[in-house]
């Protein structure tokens, strides 16, 4: 993926947590690549916490470089990465200090990227602001999630940008789209004969897409208690993905193609009754625990949390979605903190063959599943039945595996990565559209107002364990359990 298209990265928020851990390491790789970044693009670092110029480079030598290259840092590339990085300084709840950014950029080529790597309430300041000094125009916006708290907050947010930026402007991150397994999965569906026929109700029985996280809320305790899983994660990422998963083949892959094709899965997902909310949602809350030997603390005892807090840090959800490709087709999500593992995964479970003359083993559940695993090591395993050796005709399960790190000998891109470098090139196809994220928070919002309502506390879990109870029993209504339960 290499670029000519000159650009100056300006980014907001620019000591912030997310800016060291993520988006500047992305910008060094793709520096580091060579060829990914044109020569004459520089990136401006706005913040507040820092005096200088000087004090900013002496703060991401100390806060950046030990989250790039694992194997090590290539000093000579390093220095020459810093070299592209310009320092404003702004107090962003002063409009007239924008005059600054205004005179820092005006000389610098190409488009100029705004990257919002700041809390939601900062979105229409900083979009205001960029207008008032004339830099909304040739000029691309990111924004980064939440982008509200409800549909009436998101739209109102989505209203003041569009009336300083186009849509076509507006960059709505979520980097799960930026994964290589998502990546994968669009080709794996849409450029082999092998997969498209099986894809649908007739031959799937179920599907499985998990987001857990072994972390806490670490020092986000403030945040995540008026935010809660299901705004966090389902909202965003776990609808994000399940639109990928269950989309019609889009005529291209340019951005409204694919858009469009997503856009209508949300609009299809079957609406939860309010009634039926126990039996296909269950939230949870983490109590204290054991995770891989060490004791963690209960999310109401978390700094910044209330104590008596009904905040769930655990969704599961049935999903079902009203169209002829997947009706009566149960799409479980499941997203939580402190869970046993960190992984993010899709399971896809074919349908058993419909009679066996080899013996009960082939019509077991799961004997047939496509694993696509995002993180921590990204993968995509087919399982099918194969003979065992020796005598008789026993099956046992067999997998074909396609790591990608052992397969492709160039490095994988990371999804920031992927995400920075479409922006810096004008591609929006990974990148959410506003009818999308509207669409999503229709589906989300009567769960949201019916948990409300309810006034029930969350589901208790242990630190260190799968969430509620409850998540696997509403898996066994349906006959079928968690990936991991299978082992």
């Amino acid at each position: 993926m290499q670029t000519d298209s000159s650009f100056t990265f300006v980014l907001f928020g620019g000591t912030g947590d997310l800016s060291m851990r993520k988006i500047l390491p992305a910008l060094f790789e793709a520096h580091r690549a060579g060829g990914m970044l044109a020569d004459s693009g520089k990136i401006v670092a706005v913040a507040r916490h820092a005096a200088d110029r000087g004090e900013y480079i002496q703060w991401v030598n100390e806060h950046v470089k030990p989250h790039v290259s694992k194997n090590g840092v290539d000093e000579t590339a390093w220095s020459s990465f810093l070299e592209r990085i310009e320092f404003v300084k702004i107090d962003l709840g002063n409009p007239e200090d924008f005059a600054l950014l205004r005179d820092a950029v005006k000389d610098l080529p190409g488009i100029r990227v705004f990257y919002l790597a700041t809390g939601p309430s900062l979105f229409v300041p900083i979009c205001r602001a960029l207008a008032s000094v004339g830099l909304n125009e040739n000029a691309r916006i990111v924004l980064e999630k939440p982008l509200g708290y409800d549909l009436k907050s998101s739209n109102a947010i989505n209203d003041a940008v569009g009336e300083i930026f186009a849509e076509e402007q507006i960059y709505r991150i979520d980097h799960y789209l930026g994964k290589e397994p998502v990546q994968n999965l669009l080709a794996l569906r849409f450029g082999n004969a092998l997969f498209e026929p099986l894809w649908r109700r007739e031959w799937v029985e179920s599907i499985q897409i998990t987001i857990a996280e072994e972390l806490g809320v670490e020092a986000r305790g403030d945040f995540y208690d008026n935010t809660g899983a299901l705004r966090d994660m389902v909202q965003n990422h776990l609808l994000q993905l399940l639109s990928i998963v269950a989309m019609e083949p889009p005529h291209s892959m340019d951005s409204d193609s694919v858009r469009d094709e997503k856009l209508r899965v949300l609009r299809a997902l079957k609406p939860i009754n309010p009634l039926d909310i126990g039996k296909v949602a269950v939230r949870g809350q983490y109590h204290s625990g054991v995770i891989r030997g060490t004791a963690v603390p209960a999310y109401a005892t978390e700094p910044g949390v209330k104590p008596n807090s009904t905040t769930e840090t655990f969704v599961a959800l049935k999903v079902e979605i009203e169209n002829w490709r997947w009706a009566g087709v149960p799409f479980f999500l499941r997203t939580g903190k402190r869970l046993a593992d960190r992984v993010a995964e899709i399971v896809v479970n074919f349908r058993a063959v419909p009679h066996s003359a080899l013996g009960a083993s082939a019509l077991r559940a799961g004997a047939n599943r496509l694993v696509i695993r995002l993180q921590p090591n990204e993968t995509i395993r087919l399982y099918c039945l194969a003979k065992q050796p020796g005598e008789g005709m026993n099956l046992a399960s067999v997998h074909l595996d396609l790591a990608f790190d052992q397969f492709f000998r160039e490095g994988q891109m990371e999804a920031y990565q992927r995400l920075l470098l479409d922006v810096i090139n004008g591609r929006l196809a990974l990148f959410v559209r506003r009818d999308e994220q509207e669409a999503a928070w229709r589906w989300v919002e009567p769960i949201l107002n019916e948990w409300k309502a309810s006034n029930k506390p969350p589901k208790p879990y242990a630190a260190g364990t799968w969430g509620p109870a409850a998540a696997s029993a509403m898996l066994a209504q349906h006959g079928t359990c968690w990936l991991e339960e299978e082992n």
